[in-house]
């Protein structure tokens, strides 16, 4: 019987004759659900489920198994009124049963005199399980209701855990770059340790980048506004984009990484950086969850899909932790283990295959036995064009200079970005608020202006507003920098005319390629 049927269910006891019998005649010929019960014993039994109606008579109302069936209507839920009908012959003999009974039923007792017309009693029933679907009703919703709070209760327990996390993964780095920069002050250091400092920094530096870009590139993803940028290129290219990336953690862990790739693959339309990450994210995860030894398989073939599998013999996923494993800030159950990451990286990654179409889903066969992902993604045809553009690097164009404005309230930032760019023989001129910014435009007549949105008194748009309005302002070329990424800033940066959106923290390598970019012309507000 279904839970709908259920819910309709009218109990009927009536122990006398054919009293029962002929009570449930009539309901069924009508359409209702009657159910005939022994007596009081059973309906309380029976009135534990879920039930439409009770109907009695009172002769079935005996001192010895009504105590038994009060105690079941007493006991019902807070939404519950479970409507009693009984029929009765008008006498005294059962009033103080009836009385009781009334009593323990919350008012959802009916008394009905016999004789009575059969359409009496029809129409009573039709009017109790109306009541009683209400009933129903706000038991569900409530119901929902809870589901709901303990949800989150979940998220918002997810989220403690998660900031935790962030906080963790975001101060570790901190030790080793104050560490290396106190070191680059000493002048006993061999050119040896010189460039160890540096690595230890930029090294640092870069996965703190990471962290704040998976952060952003999932907001974007669950607001349904991360772009991608499909192109023609080869499965064998992406996963060597994704090896590289997961290697380091690979090779610390002495892990042995085998990739099988079949001779021939289709040409991919997609977006190729997109997907490398998606998968170097599974290299990485399995490598966080695979002990120092153990070993990773990153395979690939077709079958009327692309399926890509990332499969390890590590510690394996509990099988009450599988169906949320995708979900943001989940985290892998794994005794004392500190090193599961921001939570977010299997999110991400549904979330970029999901764009391009595509599923993916993960098997274990339980604590220890290793785990396998897998992404699934369909073929789409190829459209040839023309030759794709490089971006440029750094060290090859150190001949050309521009004359650049970078205005932050960030002093470190300002004067260590300006450095570098001075290093690469651009002329350089510093600012640390917009009003000083505007006194060296006036000075300093820049090519390019690097404007930090967020500075006090007068931000970026309002600067860059300014400068337009200046002599030459106009042909300068403006570049906003800025800790907001969302695409609404990107969309305001734009309207404000600058040329391209930069987001904290800057790599110097993207600003070097920019402004070569921006001297070649090939940048303008539609740019950004």
């Amino acid at each position: 019987m279904s839970s709908e049927e259920r819910t309709e269910r009218v109990l009927i006891v009536a122990p006398l004759g054919r009293d029962a019998a002929a009570i449930a005649e009539l309901l069924n010929d009508h359409g209702y659900r009657a159910q005939v019960c022994s007596g009081a014993a059973q309906a309380a039994a029976e009135a534990a489920a879920d039930v439409g109606a009770l109907v009695l008579t009172e002769e079935a109302l005996d001192r010895e198994h009504v105590p038994g069936l009060l105690r079941q209507i007493g006991a019902q839920p807070a939404w519950s009124e479970l409507p009693v009908i009984i029929l009765t012959s008008g006498g005294e003999s059962r009033s103080a049963q009836l009385l009781e009974l009334a009593a323990a039923a919350a008012g959802s007792i009916t008394l009905l005199e016999r004789p009575l017309a059969a359409v009496t009693l029809l129409r009573t029933i039709d009017v109790a399980l109306r009541s009683r679907r209400r009933q129903y009703q706000v038991r569900d919703l409530l119901e929902a209701q809870r589901t709901r709070e303990a949800a989150l209760q979940e998220a918002d327990h997810r989220k403690d855990i998660f900031l935790a996390i962030l906080s963790h993964e975001l101060r570790n780095p901190l030790t080793p770059i104050r560490n290396a920069a106190e070191l680059l002050s000493s002048t006993k250091l061999t050119p040896v340790q010189l460039r160890w400092a540096q690595s230890v920094i930029r090294r640092q530096t870069e996965h703190m980048a990471a962290l704040l870009d998976d952060l952003l590139d999932l907001a974007r993803i669950t607001q349904g506004k991360l772009q991608l940028r499909k192109q023609s290129c080869s499965l064998r290219g992406i996963v060597d984009a994704a090896v590289e990336t997961a290697r380091p953690i690979i090779e610390m862990r002495r892990q042995q990484l085998s990739v099988r790739l079949p001779d021939e693959m289709p040409m991919l339309s997609v977006d190729n950086i997109r997907l490398a990450q998606a998968i170097a994210n599974l290299l990485t995860n399995a490598a966080k969850y695979t002990d120092t030894g153990g070993s990773i398989t990153l395979s690939a073939r077709v079958e009327g899909e692309l399926i890509i599998t990332v499969a390890d013999n590590g510690i394996g996923i509990p099988a009450e932790q599988l169906g949320q494993l995708f979900t943001m800030f989940s985290q892998i159950a794994s005794g004392n283990r500190s090193d599961g990451g921001l939570g977010i990286g299997l999110s991400l990654v549904k979330g970029i295959v999901e764009l391009h179409g595509g599923t993916v889903d993960v098997q274990s066969g339980g604590v220890g036995k290793g785990s396998e992902f897998t992404i699934r993604l369909p073929l789409v045809p190829v459209l040839t064009t023309g030759s794709e553009s490089k971006e440029q690097g750094s060290a090859a164009h150190a001949a050309w200079k521009l004359r650049v404005l970078i205005a932050d309230d960030n002093e470190d930032a300002t004067d260590s970005l300006a450095l570098l760019l001075s290093l690469d023989g651009h002329e350089v001129r510093t600012a640390y608020s917009g009003h000083a910014a505007l006194s060296v435009f006036d000075e300093f007549r820049p090519d390019v202006a690097l404007l930090d949105i967020g500075m006090p008194e007068l931000d970026g748009f309002a600067t860059a507003n300014a400068i337009r309005q200046r002599r030459g302002g106009a042909s300068v070329s403006l570049i906003a920098v800025t800790g907001w990424g969302q695409e609404a800033d990107k969309r305001r940066a734009r309207e404000a005319g600058f040329a391209m959106h930069l987001t904290k923290p800057v790599d110097p390598d993207r600003v070097r390629s920019i402004l070569w970019r921006l001297q070649k012309g090939e940048l303008n507000s539609s740019s950004v």
